[in-house]
Order: structure tokens, then C-alpha cells, then sequence
């Protein structure tokens, strides 16, 4: 598709308003990203989709579902080397393929794995296109958000790295400086590698510590390579931390750096992972918690970028009891009103839920009836773990985008 000239977008309008819709990329295909045995199990993905239905968000007004195309070969080499695109091919018709980061545990082969991996990218490139070209203010692919993808290399549980692959789309189309937060617990290594030198990106990603967890990455000190000082942001929390720490750091450092910087659009990765339930990590958010990082993520984009926001999935291994709660309300924030916490999930989808995944406790409503109330951070006092990583954050940052680390008000 053809882009505008280089700016903001065009609105999609005859008037000249930007359309104020809501474009959803869904296609049952999606849920061929399949690992098999694996902590990444599509059926996250499946009953996101099945709980959002049965409570209407799919049937708002201004929603429009969109069904993907792959990616081809010249948006993924946008990202990824050639070399690695056919080795993607290549692995699941040799069964003693190695190489790649491919055929681990964490990244094993699978019949399909380019045509299903490069549909999850085409979706978020969908998502993406809608937004600049002003067909939609905002664009959801909750399969998307494989951040950990490198230009060779899968890495934790990502293939091709949709989030990134989207970015560059945008940055051919003419985006001059597009900002990407990255919610998930696990650090946003592979999109902040991709753009690392380039300051038209600024990757902000909030994680449990690398201290503690995969993949080793995102210490406050990575800032940005030479030309892009300041549009690497990194926040890692200590293990732990719930709801109020969590908001208190976001709340610390993601507003100011993006009003600094001042993106035409932006773009997030929206793992549940950091869930108190989730198998694979060690932060206590709530559901509620995670509902009012999403209402912060697009109260900023209304603000900074006229609402454009483009928004995907990613981690979320309590595949019953938190992903799809959490993603349904990425949706609804999305599409309009946010769903109330005490909202009663639908007996259908409980059904549903206990049919494919028996054993796993169905939640009967929205919330984990936590309060995600906050104080915001001070500079002064006895520092706690979670002020600590605030101060290390805006310490290493905040001078290289004018802003002043120990004042409340940046």
C-alpha cells in the first residue's frame, strides 16, 4: 500500500476527520502459531476472542473486524535477515534441523511455522497500516506481540518479530517518530535491538528484573545507541511487585518520556504475564491492575498522538484465568467504554473455557477485586525497591531528553 507524505498521517475522512473506529485483526488462522506442548498455547488467543464476543465488545458501534494477509518476504526482510527467513522454511522438513535459535524447548519447529508466523506479522502490519492511513483511530491483533524475535534468531517463544516488523512498515510509510511501551514481564529486548540506533523509534518497556528472568536484558543504562541517545527506556522492577508498585513506576516515568518525545503514533505490547497467576514469572499484578495500565496506555495516546494507537498481545501463560479476562479489556478499552471489573463472565464462555482446557479454574467475573490505586513517586524519603528502579530509569534517561530525573512534575 502507498503511504502519505512524510508528516502525520491523512486522515481517512472526507471532511478531514480521522475515522474514530476500532479495527480488530482476526482470523481463526491465527491460532496456527501452535508449539505444540508448549507454554504458548493458542487457545489464550481463542478464548480472548470467545469472551470479547459473548460480551459485545466485537458488535460495538465503529468496530470492524479485519482479516489478515502474511506478511511477504519484503516486509520481513524490513526486519529479518534473509538467511533466517529460509531457515524458517527450511526447519520443519528436516528433523534434525538446528540453528537459528530454532528446535529448543522454547522455540521448537512446527509444521507451518513461516506461513503462520508470518501471518501474526501481516496482522499487526494490518493493524498498523489502518491506524496511519486513518481508516481507524485504533487497531488491536491480540495474537501479535512476538517482541523477543532478533533479526536472525527466534528467541522466547517468538519467530518473527511482529511488533518490529510493524514499525518499519510504518517508518517506509513516512512516520517520523513512532513510540513503542512494552508492558510485558519479560523484557522487550528484540524490538529495542531492531531500533536501537534509530531515533525515530523510542522503545519503552517496563519488566521484572533481567536479574531474575529471561531474557538477561534491559537494565536502566541501556539507553540508545550513538544518534539515538534517550529512546531506549527501561524500567526493571524487582519480583514481587503488585499493583500500586507497578503503577507508581509507570506512572514515574512512561507519561514523561513520551510527552517528551512527542510520537505520532503509538504502539504497545500488552503481555498479561505479569499476572500474580502466571507460571512463568514472578510479579503480583491483578487483572484490574493490568485494565488500568491499558486505560493509562490510551488516555496517552489520545493525548500525544490524536488517539492513534496500535495495540497487540504477547505474554500470558495462565492461559484460563488471566489472558483472556486481560486481553477482553484491552479490547473493550479499545473499542469504547471499558468494561465494569464486576462484569459476571458469560456462562457460554465458562463452558467454552472448561471444555478446551479441563482442570483449569474458570473465573466467574472480570476482576480480581483489587484496587490498582496508587501514590505517585516522590523524590524524597527512604526509598523503597520499586523508587529505587524508578530513580536508576530517570537518572540514566531522563537528561538525554531534556528532563529533569529528580522533579516530579517530568
Amino acid at each position: 500500500m502507498n503511504g502519505r507524505l512524510v508528516g502525520v498521517p491523512g486522515p481517512a475522512c472526507d471532511d478531514g476527520r480521522m475515522a474514530d473506529d476500532t479495527v480488530v485483526v482476526w482470523d481463526e488462522a491465527l491460532l496456527a502459531y501452535d508449539m505444540g506442548d508448549h507454554p504458548l498455547d493458542p487457545v489464550r488467543v481463542e478464548l480472548t476472542m470467545a469472551l470479547a464476543r459473548e460480551l459485545g465488545v466485537l458488535d460495538r458501534p465503529g468496530v470492524r473486524l479485519v482479516k489478515p494477509e502474511p506478511a511477504d518476504d519484503a516486509l520481513l526482510t524490513r526486519v529479518h535477515e534473509p538467511a533466517y527467513l529460509d531457515a524458517v522454511r527450511a526447519a520443519p522438513r528436516d528433523p534434525l534441523f538446528a540453528g537459528f535459535g530454532l528446535g529448543t524447548s522454547d522455540n521448537p519447529v512446527f509444521d507451518g511455522m513461516h506461513e503462520s508466523s508470518a501471518l501474526i506479522a501481516g496482522a499487526t502490519v494490518a493493524a498498523a497500516e489502518a491506524v496511519w492511513r486513518g481508516d481507524a483511530r485504533r487497531a488491536v491483533n491480540v495474537a501479535g506481540g512476538l517482541h523477543h524475535a532478533m533479526p536472525a534468531r527466534a528467541a522466547g517463544f517468538c519467530v518473527y518479530n511482529d511488533p518490529a516488523v510493524a514499525i518499519a512498515r510504518l517508518l517506509d510509510l513516512g512516520a517520523e517518530r513512532i513510540a513503542y511501551v512494552d508492558v510485558d514481564v519479560h523484557h522487550g529486548d528484540g524490538v529495542q535491538e531492531i531500533f536501537y540506533h534509530d531515533p525515530r523509534v523510542l522503545t519503552v518497556s517496563l519488566h521484572e528484573t533481567p536479574l531474575a528472568l529471561f531474557p538477561g536484558t534491559g537494565f536502566p543504562d541501556e539507553t540508545g545507541g550513538p544518534g539515538a541517545e534517550g529512546t531506549a527506556v527501561n524500567v526493571p522492577l524487582p519480583p514481587g511487585v503488585g499493583d500500586a508498585g507497578w503503577q507508581r513506576a509507570f506512572h514515574a516515568v512512561v507519561p514523561s518520556v513520551l510527552r517528551a518525545y512527542r510520537p505520532q503514533l503509538l504502539v504497545t505490547q500488552c503481555g498479561a504475564d505479569g499476572h500474580r497467576s502466571d507460571p512463568l514469572a514472578d510479579l503480583h499484578l491483578s487483572v484490574d491492575g493490568q485494565r488500568a495500565t491499558y486505560r493509562a496506555l490510551r488516555a496517552l495516546a489520545d493525548e500525544l498522538c490524536d488517539g492513534r494507537w496500535v495495540a497487540t498481545g504477547g505474554g500470558g501463560y495462565a492461559l484460563v484465568e488471566v489472558v483472556p479476562r486481560a486481553w477482553t479489556h484491552l479490547l473493550a478499552i479499545a473499542t469504547g467504554e471499558p468494561i465494569d471489573p464486576a462484569t459476571l463472565t458469560p456462562p457460554g464462555w465458562r463452558e467454552l473455557a472448561a471444555r478446551r482446557r479441563p482442570g483449569h479454574d474458570v473465573p466467574l467475573r472480570m476482576t480480581d477485586d483489587v484496587d490498582p490505586d496508587y501514590q505517585p513517586w516522590q523524590p524524597s524519603g527512604e526509598p523503597n525497591a520499586v523508587d529505587r528502579a524508578v530513580a536508576a530509569t530517570r537518572k540514566a534517561v531522563f537528561p538525554l531528553l531534556g528532563l529533569d530525573p529528580h522533579d516530579p512534575r517530568d
